[in-house]
């Protein structure tokens, strides 16, 4: 057991180390040329962000096996040697939580700051903003714990009376406890009535406290970006093969659409450059905020056709070989949009099936994860850690989808070697916000396979049983909202997500 053991912890600290040197190559490929050598402090709050999102989604397979180093224990006290799950859980959902509300905005509020003042002054300025965003939370949370921090456990008093050692065990349905015929072949649970049944309270742990609250604020988001994304990940990714360039255009023909989209760079610089001396002026208002907004939307717009128009006409001495490295890229998202598509439907069956009807018609994911560590004992938690990322990167594609498309959402777009670190910052928060209540969700929809593990019992039994929050878990509401947003994203793109998108300005690429 202790070789098990000690496998498991050295296994841990491996994957941390890849996952950390994993988003250290993520930040230097996707940044922008405007950051290199500086913003060194978000920088690393991105990467130690990212890196805290991935570990704590890799926890819950981590967890599973942690479970199954002690199930074959031939010792008392065996499983005292394991990894402290429950330790680990509520240290990197504290972490989580206090990069999310107080040091991502910091670093945003320091990055965006005005370049023309001083280090200092955009210290004091983003301290402002934490601190008393810190003050409003620490005395929303401390008096929402002393209301309302409580769990309510139903419990039932048991009694039973002594009966005389069995000559034999032969137990039936019809008796499938110790004792004589009758009503006293029932057990005492059978029989108890329902005066017996009692609510036990108790105070949870402040750090519980913390988890739960921001599962709730993640939940929300979950089911809104996670119900949309489920279907438009895999449907985006076919969409866009239907809608791929099917031959090369003419070079008038890329005259005429960069002359067009040269005219409108330069109308969106004038708008972008009248915007910054508002800003210089302190005429930030709401006017100003919502310019801001429809600058960004085309500027993303602009983006997206010359990326189109540089697709339909290759060029340099090896033009022909980016022309067919463009068409194979697309049948690659054709292939993952059809597997992608798959797994979707799998997920959202199993939710119906497993989560929504009561009793569950079938435990579905559950077994095929078992069996699949029958087969090898890692590949059931290996097939578990992909549905759990998964469920992720649907909740990032929906969060993308929907941001550019609703007003009320800050556009902050990861492109390759070109995402500013606001962004980034922005996309860190959303990820790590939303990962809670990724663990949440996927520690009670594969309950069956998790069953026993920490996670379960700090997101299975506290977070459902928690005194005004049950009963948004009673009633399935996240999972039902989860199901109907994706029930209308996917008519939405059987309706129009096949069609190509019409820029917003004045031009339009020729079909």
């Amino acid at each position: 057991m202790s070789d098990f053991n000690l496998a498991l912890v050295i296994v841990a600290i491996v994957v941390c180390v890849l996952v950390f040197l994993f988003n250290v190559y993520l930040l230097v490929n996707y940044q922008h040329p405007d950051d290199n050598n500086q913003a060194y402090f978000p920088k690393f709050v991105v990467v130690f962000g990212l890196s805290v999102a991935a570990i704590s989604i890799l926890m819950l397979p981590a967890d599973v096996a942690n479970r199954q180093a002690c199930r074959h224990a031939i010792y008392n006290g065996a499983c005292n040697l394991t990894l402290p799950m429950k330790d680990l859980w509520l240290a990197i959902y504290i972490v989580d939580a206090v990069l999310v509300f107080f040091v991502i905005p910091f670093a945003m509020f320091f990055y965006e700051g005005d370049q023309d003042k001083s280090v200092g002054k955009r210290i004091k300025s983003a301290m402002l903003w934490v601190v008393t965003t810190a003050i409003v939370c620490a005395l929303l949370l401390g008096i929402l714990y002393g209301l309302v921090g409580k769990v309510d456990f139903t419990v039932r008093h048991l009694s039973s009376a002594t009966t005389n050692f069995p000559s034999n065990w032969d137990f039936t349905s019809s008796q499938p406890c110790i004792g004589g015929a009758g009503a006293r072949a029932q057990c005492s649970a059978y029989t108890a009535s329902a005066s017996s049944e009692k609510t036990w309270t108790m105070r949870t742990t402040f750090p519980e406290y913390v988890v739960a609250l921001a599962t709730i604020v993640g939940s929300v988001l979950f089911s809104i970006f996670g119900g949309v994304g489920i279907a438009c990940l895999p449907l985006g990714l076919i969409a866009s093969f239907i809608r791929r360039p099917k031959a090369v255009i003419t070079r008038s023909q890329y005259i005429k659409e960069a002359t067009e989209l040269g005219k409108k760079a330069r109308e969106l610089k004038k708008a972008a450059d009248a915007l910054h001396q508002e800003e210089r002026s302190g005429s930030k208002g709401r006017k100003w905020r919502k310019n801001v907004k429809s600058v960004e939307k085309e500027l993303l717009q602009l983006e997206e056709d010359v990326k189109l128009l540089e697709e339909m006409y290759p060029q340099g001495e090896k033009a022909e070989t980016s022309w067919a490295l463009t068409v194979l890229g697309y049948l690659a998202k054709l292939v993952l949009g059809i597997l992608g598509l798959i797994v979707s439907v799998a997920w959202v069956a199993h939710i119906v099936i497993y989560l929504l009807i009561d009793p569950p018609f079938s435990p579905f994911l559950n077994e095929v994860f078992i069996k699949l560590d029958d087969i090898w004992g890692l590949l059931g938690t290996a097939a578990f850690a992909f549905f759990c990322f998964y469920l992720l990167l649907a909740v990032i594609a929906g969060a993308m989808m929907l941001g550019l498309r609703l007003v009320f959402i800050t556009i902050h777009p990861m492109k390759w070697g070109a995402t500013l670190m606001n962004s980034f910052l922005f996309n860190v928060g959303l990820i790590l916000l939303c990962s809670i209540s990724v663990i949440q969700f996927c520690s009670t929809a594969f309950g069956y396979y998790a069953q026993a593990t920490a996670a379960q019992e700090i997101f299975g039994h506290t977070l459902q049983s928690l005194r005004g929050i049950k009963y948004l878990y009673k009633y399935n509401v996240f999972q039902i909202a989860f199901i109907i947003l994706a029930g209308l994203t996917f008519v939405y793109y059987i309706a129009f997500g096949w069609r190509r998108k019409k820029p917003s300005g004045k031009f339009q690429l020729s079909s």
